[in-house]
């Protein structure tokens, strides 16, 4: 009995041991993890950038007159040459009419001078009639032409104006809404415009870089391999365009230079006046990322955490920039090391772990 009550005991004892064996080993800590890797990545600049257009046109009268028609909806898009509004032409029609039939009875005075010339030059021929009887003739031709020819550049000159009562489009894009209606009377010095036309596509972006990265975009530029896009608050399109012009000087209070890029723009989904987020890519370079949640931030600079063997170690690194949720590193990993996203704040240099792939969407 005592020899099966001390081999029972011995038992309980081993296996209470094994227990507290087991809750002094060191407890692996849950982390998310994820590779780090070599790939082609953007040389990237971001900036505020601002939406304004190409071409801006005020709509404003020639002459003096009467709205009778408006021919748009407000907002509406317009084309080059549409007929926008039609003022008052009746004046100026009715002045057509008076000098065409000036014109008309000019060039008959012309055809029976001519014919009196030619009379005359007979009959001085035939010593019938004085040579100023024909030089008198002569003269009539001339006046009568010149009468003929001076009130045809008035017919010009009245036609148009009767073109100017018709106003149109001198731009495609999008027009304001009117600012008269019809029935107001409207002059050419009159301060407010009819209407203001905008150009919508294309469009330019304006946004400032640092001086420092200037010999980097006009290389990028040389080499035709820069391209700036645009994100617009509230929408997930991006607007796609290239660089046009490098502001002719840096400005010396903000150490900025402005870069205008033109944007094609048919969706219309750049608005004038609007602020944006603009994105210049430079070129692309091959370089190490890793998830912007790996890298840390110390006293002595930025770390990661790189396992091997189920066990974290301290790894320190060098950012050179953050793309979208990715970080560049100049130095500190080679690529194809696993690298703690999350759980960080309960490790430290020789710490057991119990990695698991990244949740979808983190």
């Amino acid at each position: 009995m005592l020899a099966a009550v001390l081999a029972t005991r011995g038992y309980w004892f081993g296996d209470n041991a094994a227990a507290q064996s087991a809750r002094s080993a060191p407890r692996a800590v849950p982390v998310e993890v994820a590779v780090a890797e070599r790939k082609s990545v953007p040389v990237r600049v971001e900036a505020l950038g601002n939406v304004t257009p190409i071409a801006s046109v005020a709509v404003k009268p020639r002459l003096e007159s009467v709205i009778t028609a408006v021919h748009f909806s407000d907002g509406a898009l317009v084309k080059q040459g549409e007929l926008l509004f039609t003022l008052d032409s009746r004046q100026i029609e009715a002045e057509i009419k008076r000098v065409e039939a000036v014109i008309a009875g000019a060039e008959a005075q012309l055809e029976q001078a001519q014919r009196d010339v030619q009379r005359y030059t007979e009959l001085v021929a035939k010593s019938a009639t004085t040579q100023v009887t024909l030089n008198n003739a002569q003269t009539q031709v001339n006046m009568a032409r010149s009468l003929a020819e001076s009130n045809k550049a008035t017919l010009e000159n009245l036609k148009v104006q009767l073109d100017f009562t018709r106003i149109r489009a001198p731009i495609t894009g999008r027009i304001s809404q009117a600012n008269v209606k019809i029935g107001n009377f409207v002059r050419p010095a009159d301060a407010t415009p009819l209407a203001t036309i905008i150009q919508i596509s294309p469009i330019y972006v304006s946004f400032p870089v640092p001086q420092r990265v200037l010999p980097s975009v006009r290389q990028a530029l040389a080499a035709e391999t820069a391209t700036v896009e645009s994100i617009v608050p509230g929408d997930s399109r991006r607007a796609s365009g290239t660089v046009a012009m490098i502001e002719n000087a840096v400005d010396q209070a903000t150490g900025m230079v402005m870069l205008r890029a033109t944007m094609p723009n048919s969706d219309e989904l750049l608005w004038p006046g609007s602020l944006l987020t603009t994105e210049l890519t430079l070129r692309h370079e091959d370089a190490v990322t890793v998830p912007s949640r790996a890298v840390q931030v110390s006293q002595t600079g930025n770390f990661v955490f790189v396992i091997k063997d189920n066990v974290a170690t301290v790894v320190p690194v060098k950012v050179e920039r953050t793309v979208g949720n990715m970080t560049v590193l100049a130095s500190g990993l080679q690529g194809g090391e696993t690298v703690v996203t999350d759980g960080q704040l309960l490790l430290s240099n020789g710490t057991r772990v119990a990695p698991r792939p990244a949740a979808a969407g983190s």
